[in-house]
């Protein structure tokens, strides 16, 4: 499975009341670059790039599919370099809580 087939899971374990009064978009720049819509309790997983997204993500595949799967802590991949953010680091943080990983590992 590659960390695009991972984001396009995400939608299906989205936490509906963690999201119930977000409207945002997370920007994955992978080597094929993916973005989340999340709106009011809703998510929908698009290839490409979202203008003007509320939180950016850059990272190589390998990693960002480790993250996603629980196996990489963000902040250490944050203060080590292998993630780097643009935008609301806020959101950045509460990513992991606004999904269930096992439905999409």
């Amino acid at each position: 499975m590659t960390v695009n087939d991972i984001i396009k899971l995400m939608p299906s374990g989205l936490n509906t009341v963690a999201t119930a009064d977000m409207k945002s978009s997370i920007q994955f720049d992978i080597s094929k670059p993916m973005y989340l819509l999340i709106d009011h309790g809703t998510c929908s997983a698009h290839e490409g790039v979202v203008d003007a997204p509320d939180v950016a993500l850059t990272m190589t595949d390998d990693d960002l599919k480790a993250m996603l799967k629980g196996e990489l802590n963000g902040a250490m991949a944050f203060m080590s370099g292998k993630l780097k953010l643009k935008g609301d680091m806020m959101l950045a943080q509460r990513i992991p809580s606004l999904f269930d990983a096992s439905k999409i590992s």
